[in-house]
């Protein structure tokens, strides 16, 4: 039974998020004809809408709520990805059927939906090398991105001056990008929450504007062109067929970042990482060296941005500092958020729905940023702790009888 209170708040809400989206909803600017028009109705469709999803919202959340708390398997054993993860039958026949998906992805899509694809998995190692900085460490890094733009950078300029190869840049951009992550984790070693993210952002900016100042150096905002593509042994590619190559050099770089992070997190780094997180104090109390764990969490999570960068460059074959703004360091965190701190499967379906859902998003023309949102909010309100939370893990200490 719905309450006279609780319709009042619906009816509120309605009319709140109808004047939010009242400019984008109901006005249509035709700048040709310089006419205004006016769509009331969208407004009353808004407005029911909102009211209707208000209410099943509610309902939901106090189902969950009464939910019977001796659910104990559950809390245990996690989501069903993770209790299929831990079948080896079933975790095998996911993994095939999932490798074969991937394999035949570009021959049965067009081209441009493997650029996006290629795009989303870029954005997978990017997630994963944040989520080492932020998920493991909890270090929380608003600048991620000036490390992305050091490993493009690096390609860009080294292909411009002196004729460097892909394959050749690509572990000097990765291993600039760490020292750069180290050059940044030094003075921010004392500092936590928003003092570290404050900082971290101030970082990114710097980067970013000394790339779109310093025109002697980084040719400005113009960016650098004419970026090298990959190579295949010497092989000429056309443009579909240096696609499909980046597309296939991207998911061995996914699946060699899944690896190396997963064991990351499994070795006695990982474990510091996980202290660290959970209470600094205590992790300095049992012997961890918080300086070193903190700038091996901020240089490996720079080295694969670095090593993304290089990818983007040779992938797009121009850079320029409009690639490397704020945005794209809070799209990441989004990522690592919404995915499930400290989990990889996680942010990978986390990447996959931030980078895939406004492509597939467009047939709702003006309104589809506004699902977007939507369905982001309707995320974080069932699931906070992300769409794949990680699996706090226990350890029990067994005496053994004389």
């Amino acid at each position: 039974m719905v309450s006279l209170n609780e319709f009042k708040k619906g009816l509120l809400t309605s009319l709140w998020f109808v004047f939010l989206t009242f400019p984008i909803v109901v006005i249509k600017v035709d700048a040709i004809e310089r006419t205004v028009a006016w769509r009331w109705h969208n407004a009353l469709y808004m407005g029911i809408g909102t009211f209707i999803v208000y209410f099943l919202v509610r309902y939901l959340r106090h189902r969950s709520e009464n939910r019977p708390s001796g659910d104990v398997s559950m809390q245990q054993h996690g989501s069903i990805f993770h209790r299929i993860l831990s079948n080896p039958v079933q975790r095998n026949i996911l993994l095939a059927v999932t490798a074969l998906i991937v394999l035949v992805f570009p021959h049965f899509f067009s081209t441009y939906q493997t650029n996006v694809m290629t795009t989303a998995l870029m954005y997978v190692v990017l997630g994963l090398g944040l989520n080492i900085v932020v998920g493991l460490a909890g270090l929380l890094d608003l600048g991620f991105v000036a490390f992305y733009a050091v490993g493009a950078y690096t390609y860009a300029l080294l292909n411009l001056h002196f004729g460097l190869g892909f394959w050749t840049v690509l572990p000097i951009g990765g291993l600039l990008a760490a020292i750069f992550g180290i050059l940044l984790g030094f003075p921010v070693l004392r500092l936590r929450g928003d003092y570290l993210a404050i900082v971290t952002l101030g970082f990114g900016e710097i980067i970013r504007l000394i790339l779109e100042n310093w025109g002697e150096f980084s040719q400005g905002p113009s960016g650098i062109s004419n970026i090298s593509r990959p190579g295949f042994f010497g092989v000429e590619l056309n443009l579909d067929q240096s696609i499909l190559y980046t597309y296939y050099l991207m998911i061995l770089l996914v699946i060699v970042t899944i690896f190396v992070v997963n064991r990351l997190q499994d070795s006695r780094l990982g474990r510091a990482w996980v202290a660290l997180r959970e209470d600094e104090i205590a992790c300095q109390a049992m012997g961890i060296d918080k300086r070193k764990t903190k700038l091996a969490a901020f240089s490996l999570g720079a080295f694969w941005a670095g090593i993304v960068g290089v990818m983007f460059a040779a992938k797009t074959t121009f850079v320029n500092p409009a690639s490397f703004t704020f945005l794209e360091s809070a799209i990441i965190l989004s990522i690592v958020v919404l995915g499930g701190m400290g989990s990889i499967i996680g942010v990978i379906f986390g990447a996959l729905i931030l980078i895939l859902l406004p492509e597939y998003l467009r047939a709702l023309s003006e309104y589809r940023m506004l699902a977007f949102g939507a369905i982001l909010v309707c995320m974080m309100i069932f699931r906070p702790q992300g769409l794949i939370s990680n699996i706090r893990r226990t350890y029990h200490y067994e005496k053994k009888s004389p």
